[in-house]
């Protein structure tokens, strides 16, 4: 009937207990489509309540894919969108077979950056389109001047090479004008043990675990730079909270990054390279003696803040469903 809200499940790998960057993608966007669509967020469909489904969007390509078999066995791909990660995009979609099948079942594909659609198999980037995560903008705050302190933001695994910031601790630990906190839980234990042996001979360096949202949002308004050096990403939260408060980010080149702070960032890093990420949070340090970098790299972030506006993503999101509501109505 017209007027009745689309009925949306967002098939997600990770729902509120995992507190990761896929349940967050998941919440919000479940938070930007309720005022035109009534959401579901399941792990798993069909479900006791899929009678109802109009629209899927099914987060993560492989993770998913029994999800969006089973919807395209009972409806073809009318209403079917799959949101690929950076796991699907830089790791699975070169050799798992379900991620490439979802893929190839979606009527839509969504990006979250805009160099992933270049690892797409050529025929199908024509049903992709580009949609930045969102976040709330906080003000700008004062940093301090006695020390540049360095913050990194990941879950304690491979692909995010946290490995890097330990070398850089070591290498830096005797530059006590530097200071590097690292939040995350330690996912990988072996890890765990790596960041612990590294706080016992840095005294720079902090672990921090995992800590609330927050809490962790306050720590990066807070930081003067925020350091990401993941080995894959489809799009991390992490740096578009950074530039909406005005912190730059010192990053991986690989092209998950890339896709968010663009070709031209000031602020890239061959990945695993820890003498060139130390050299950059040296340069940084120096902003007191007239180095420009830490300047250029905020007035860049600053530029690219306006792409991850929540206005903006809502404005996709609605759209999207829209468009897939309306393909499945002309099946």
């Amino acid at each position: 009937m017209k007027g009745l809200k689309t009925q949306v499940v967002i098939v997600t790998p990770a729902l509120a207990d995992a507190n990761n960057g896929n349940w967050q993608t998941a919440r919000r966007w479940a938070a930007h489509l309720a005022a035109v669509a009534r959401v579901r967020l399941v792990k798993a469909w069909p479900d006791a309540d899929a009678a109802g489904d109009e629209v899927m969007i099914a987060l993560h390509a492989r993770r998913s894919a029994a999800s969006v078999a089973a919807w395209h066995a009972q409806r073809g791909s009318a209403g079917l969108c799959v949101a690929l990660t950076g796991t699907d995009l830089y790791r699975d979609l070169a050799s798992d077979a379900d991620a490439q099948r979802s893929l190839e079942l979606a009527r839509i594909l969504v990006t979250l950056q805009e160099c992933a659609p270049q690892q797409l198999p050529t025929a199908l980037r024509a049903k992709s389109r580009v949609i930045f995560q969102s976040t709330t903008a906080r003000r700008t705050v004062a940093k301090p001047t006695r020390f540049l302190r360095a913050l990194m933001v990941g879950h304690l695994r491979e692909e995010k090479s946290p490995q890097t910031l330990f070398a850089v601790a070591r290498l830096l630990r005797d530059e006590l004008g530097i200071r590097i906190d690292h939040i995350g839980v330690a996912l990988d234990p072996a890890l765990g043990e790596a960041a612990q042996a590294t706080m016992a001979v840095a005294p720079n360096y902090h672990w921090l675990g995992g800590l609330p949202y927050a809490e962790t949002r306050r720590r990066i308004q807070h930081a003067h730079v925020l350091v990401h050096c993941s080995r894959m990403e489809g799009g991390a939260h992490v740096i578009m909270e950074a530039a909406a408060c005005g912190t730059p980010v010192l990053a991986s080149r690989v092209d998950g990054n890339v896709g968010m702070l663009g070709a031209d960032y000031g602020g890239y890093f061959p990945w695993n390279d820890a003498e060139a990420l130390a050299t950059l949070l040296t340069a940084s340090r120096r902003w007191r003696d007239g180095d420009p970098l830490l300047a250029t790299l905020t007035q860049q972030c600053a530029a690219r803040a306006p792409l991850f506006l929540p206005a903006h993503e809502r404005a996709a999101l609605r759209q999207l469903v829209q468009d897939l509501k309306e393909q499945e109505l002309r099946m």
